[in-house]
């Protein structure tokens, strides 16, 4: 009987201890389990406050102002299920940022245009963070100018191709919904509100011949003046040919300054743009060409001292000669590998 116990006794212990250890494991299962369970309901429910709250401040406002705070809990933390396209920009007036305002408000255009567009969604918010008003965020980022526009994608850490080069393409509205389309494969249509400045000149400047005509109206000879259509057709040439067109429709800087070295650029270093200040660079050389064919034309008609034509023969030859190759040389310095050059590199 003793013998008997001795034998069936650890058999039964040894019953017991698979039993609560099933027991144990089906406890630390199950806690496990509602561990989990419960984590991801928290960052689901923190994920839907967070989309909730920025959509309430886009419903006020197409562009959300951030601090340091709010761009850490909304843009850098996750969880995420939507992109941030933020622009960082020093706005206030100490800070003398010209080109601020400006991409400020080609921004707005773009967030409105976004904000009341049939494809808007929580998928995509337009924010902002001044320097004044969030300087940790521009330390943490390690920027030092101004204006920089970055896409904070919904899953991940943002790369280098999502900082925008403006340096290279500009800042225009319709530059930076390309750039937001290549980034987060959502398209938004540019929508400007009407500006009726144009419109007002055209109409003033057609009062003002019409008032000149009918002031004139018995001496109308001007209008068969050759020397005056030249002018006037010249001028719209070098108006469209230096690319002024190209700045209405782009907006472009007036000139860059390197923030490393200091030194301002007149030129852009790409076919894909331009500044401002080049477009008038590009008419003055472009007007210094036609004077020296002016001048050429006119030597070989000109009655007199054949010294005087002579010299302005010469004087309009240098002028096409040397000014041409000013603009070759530009010319080289936009499409880099052009073989062709004169007198100037």
């Amino acid at each position: 009987m003793i013998g008997e116990l001795r034998t069936t006794s650890p058999s039964a212990g040894a019953t017991f201890n698979m039993a609560g250890m099933q027991f144990l494991l089906k406890v630390f299962g199950c806690y496990l389990l509602f561990d989990i369970v419960g984590s991801q309901v928290k960052k689901e429910e923190s994920l839907s406050d967070k989309v909730q709250q920025l959509t309430e401040w886009n419903n006020k406002k197409s562009i959300i102002r951030l601090n340091g705070d709010k761009f850490r809990q909304y843009v850098k933390m996750p969880p995420r299920n939507y992109s941030v396209i933020v622009m960082l920009t020093a706005l206030q007036a100490q800070r003398q940022c010209s080109v601020c305002k400006q991409a400020n408000e080609e921004y707005q255009i773009l967030a409105n245009s976004w904000r009341y567009s049939q494809q808007y969604s929580n998928r995509l918010f337009f924010a902002m963070v001044d320097y004044d008003e969030g300087p940790d965020v521009f330390q943490s980022m390690k920027i030092n100018t101004a204006p920089v526009f970055m896409h904070f994608p919904a899953k991940g850490k943002p790369k280098k191709s999502d900082t925008m080069d403006i340096h290279r393409v500009g800042f225009s509205a319709e530059q930076i919904a390309r750039w937001v389309a290549e980034r987060t494969d959502i398209q938004i249509r540019v929508f400007r509100p009407p500006n009726y400045s144009g419109t007002l000149a055209l109409a003033l400047l057609f009062s003002l011949i019409g008032g000149l005509l009918y002031l004139k109206r018995n001496n109308l000879e001007f209008l068969y003046n050759k020397t005056s259509w030249g002018i006037f057709a010249l001028a719209v040439i070098f108006a469209m040919t230096s690319g002024q067109m190209w700045n209405h429709i782009r907006g472009p800087p007036l000139m860059h300054r390197n923030p490393n070295t200091g030194q301002m650029h007149y030129i852009h270093g790409s076919s894909q743009g331009q500044f401002i200040m080049e477009t008038y660079i590009i008419m003055l050389l472009n007007l210094a060409v036609v004077v020296g064919f002016i001048l050429l034309n006119e030597a070989s008609s000109l009655k007199g001292d054949p010294g005087k034509r002579r010299i302005m023969a010469l004087v309009g030859l240098g002028c096409v000669a040397v000014f041409f190759s000013f603009l070759l040389s530009v010319f080289r310095s936009k499409y880099q590998g052009y073989p062709y050059s004169f007198l100037f590199k």
